[in-house]
């Protein structure tokens, strides 16, 4: 991973176009080949990314945009949409790169889990006719909670949450887009899953065509039985 703080300014040409004045910020560039662009602020979530697959070039600036204090130009290209992001940079403070070696992924809590373990064994939980191809199926990215297959065959993927927010949608999305490029799977349905789902991430969710399921704990693990209770 390369990390660059520098003093730029941001421009996204694409499916919408959107501009990030001159700032400070920090450049991260990925070995998947991903830009994302962070201010020092607002959590995890960067100002303006670019998704691999993408390519980046470095260009060297023109007379006016020299006198403009401009030192160098990266030019990031999507490689199926052919949007681009176009980083003007007016001074380096900081550039190194770091070996990060393979990530063993996200060690869950035992809920998560159990609640993995728990729907591998009751796949039904997701409707009729769905049957279990495997737990922590493995991508390049990480490993998919639940593969599975729905009553006609198609492929599902299935992430689990204790707490449903914005960021397991997220997720889910990148194991999609990564998942769909595999002609034995697409197309692929994202299904998320999760004791308790945001309102924001379930808006999110169905906004990007994933399915939500509300996970009962309790009734998974046999302790709660719906035909005994009053109300």
């Amino acid at each position: 991973m390369r990390l660059v703080i520098a003093r730029c300014s941001v421009d996204y040409a694409g499916r919408l176009s959107a501009h990030l004045p001159l700032a400070t910020r920090l450049l991260m560039v990925k070995s998947d080949g991903s830009l994302l662009v962070h201010s020092d602020g607002g959590s995890y979530k960067p100002l303006n990314w670019m998704s691999p697959p993408c390519s980046i070039t470095t260009e060297e600036p023109d007379d006016d945009q020299r006198e403009a204090g401009i030192v160098e130009l990266w030019k990031v290209t999507q490689g199926k949409t052919n949007d681009v992001l176009l980083v003007s940079i007016h001074e380096f403070l900081h550039d190194s790169a770091h070996e990060l070696g393979i990530d063993p992924g996200l060690v869950k809590d035992g809920v998560e889990a159990h609640l993995q373990k728990l729907m591998a064994e009751q796949i039904e939980v997701l409707g009729d006719g769905h049957t279990l191809v495997r737990r922590e199926y493995m991508t390049a990215i990480g490993p998919v909670d639940i593969l599975a297959r729905d009553a006609k065959g198609g492929a599902v993927a299935v992430e689990i949450k204790r707490r449903g927010d914005i960021d397991g949608v997220e997720q889910l999305t990148r194991y999609l887009e990564l998942m769909n490029r595999d002609p034995h799977l697409k197309p692929v349905q994202g299904v998320f899953a999760a004791q308790e789902i945001k309102p924001q991430a379930r808006t999110l969710a169905e906004d990007r065509g994933i399915r939500c399921v509300v996970l009962d704990y309790d009734e998974m693990r046999g302790m709660d039985d719906g035909h005994s209770r009053l109300f």
